[in-house]
C-alpha cells in the first residue's frame, strides 16, 4: 500500500479502508505535529489539537475531492484547527470561569484569615451584603454568576463584594492580632 499516492489512500479511506488511513497517519503525523508545536508552542495543546485534526479528517473523509492535493488539504484542516484552538483559548481567558478564582486569590498563602472561630466572630463587622455574598460563595459553593443572580447584581459586582469582604475580615482579624501582615 505504500506505493499509493496520498490522494489514492484518501479515496480508499473514504471508501472504508482503515489500512489506508493508518498509512496516511503514519506518513504525516510527524509533519502535522511539528506544525502544531511550531504554532502552539505547548505539547499538551498540540496533542489536543492533533487529535482534533484527525477527528476532522475522519468526519470530512467523504467530502475529500481527489482533484485537490491531499497534503495541502490536510494542512488547511490543521491551520483551521489551530485558529479554532487559539480563539477558544482567548475566549476562555477573556471570560474566566469562577473556578479560576480560587479562594487563595483573596488571601496570601501565609497570611490566611485565621482560624474559623476568628473568622466567624468577625463576620458581624461586615455589612449584610458582604455576609450574604460570603455565605453563598463559601458555604453554599455558588459561582459568582449564581451569587449575582441571587443578590440581583452583576457577576463582577458579586466578585468585588466578596473581595472587599475578605479584605475587611483580614483587617478585622489583624486588628485582634490574628493576622500579622508584613509592611
Amino acid at each position: 500500500m505504500t506505493q499509493l499516492t496520498d490522494e489514492e489512500l484518501m479515496l480508499s479511506y473514504a471508501a472504508g479502508d482503515m489500512e489506508a488511513f493508518e498509512e496516511l497517519y503514519g506518513r504525516h503525523k510527524s509533519r502535522v505535529f511539528g506544525f502544531l508545536m511550531g504554532k502552539l508552542k505547548d505539547r499538551s495543546e498540540a496533542e489536543d489539537t492533533f487529535q482534533a485534526i484527525f477527528a476532522k479528517l475522519h468526519q470530512n473523509r467523504h467530502h475529500y475531492r481527489p482533484d485537490i492535493p491531499f497534503l495541502p488539504w490536510l494542512f488547511t484542516i490543521s491551520r483551521n484547527a489551530v485558529i479554532d484552538h487559539v480563539r477558544k483559548k482567548a475566549a476562555r481567558r477573556k471570560y474566566m470561569t469562577d473556578s479560576e478564582y480560587p479562594v487563595e486569590s483573596y488571601a496570601e498563602p501565609d497570611q490566611g484569615l485565621g482560624s474559623m472561630d476568628e473568622v466567624l466572630s468577625e463576620l458581624s463587622g461586615l455589612n449584610e451584603s458582604q455576609r450574604r455574598a460570603l455565605e453563598l460563595r463559601f458555604s453554599q459553593g455558588l459561582t459568582f454568576a449564581e451569587i449575582a443572580e441571587r443578590m440581583q447584581t452583576s457577576a463582577d459586582n458579586s466578585r468585588q463584594i466578596i473581595s472587599r469582604a475578605v479584605r475587611r475580615l483580614r483587617s478585622l482579624i489583624a486588628g485582634r492580632g490574628g493576622i500579622h501582615e508584613e509592611d
